[in-house]
């Protein structure tokens, strides 16, 4: 479980389509991520970016009296009145406020998008492993750790 300052948001993975963009777009997949500030992500691909969603994941995965950052984004109201300190960001005025932001895992979301750009699509039953994969590179982000955990994993499979 997440403790102290941990930062939430949601995000939409997909090609480039026409038409709506961002939350609601049609054919893209809804992905929920929590990110503890420098440490570890958590992703998530969810039917829908709605409080009734996202709520139960962040109980599950953020010990209680944590700091809490979200975006404005109206499903995070409920945090407000909740056993978690909640801090929002508007970021239509601006994108932080000292140590009240989403950056870090709005550049994890970034990271992600490019990794996945390079596939020229994933099908939808196979997202949610190459999200995985994605977050476990993000939370082994050295080559050599990664390299060293492969080799643990390979070896305890062959014997």
């Amino acid at each position: 479980m997440f403790d102290g300052e941990i930062e939430v948001d949601e995000s939409y993975f997909g090609g480039h389509r026409k038409g709506k963009r961002g939350r609601g777009a049609a054919g893209k997949v809804a992905v929920f991520g929590l990110l503890k500030r420098n440490g570890q992500v958590y992703t998530v691909a969810v039917p829908n970016t709605q409080t009734t969603t996202l709520l139960p994941i962040i109980r599950e995965q953020v010990k209680p009296d944590s700091i809490v950052y979200t975006d404005s984004y109206r499903s995070y109201d409920v945090l407000d009145v909740s056993e978690f300190s909640h801090f929002r960001i508007n970021h239509s005025t601006h994108f932080a406020e000292k140590h009240n932001h989403i950056n870090g895992i709005e550049n994890f979301w970034n990271q992600a998008k490019r990794h996945l750009r390079k596939f020229n699509g994933i099908p939808k039953e196979h997202f949610e492993l190459y999200l995985k994969e994605c977050e476990w590179r993000f939370n082994h982000s050295e080559i050599k750790v990664q390299i060293f955990i492969l080799k643990q994993l390979v070896r305890v499979n062959l014997t």
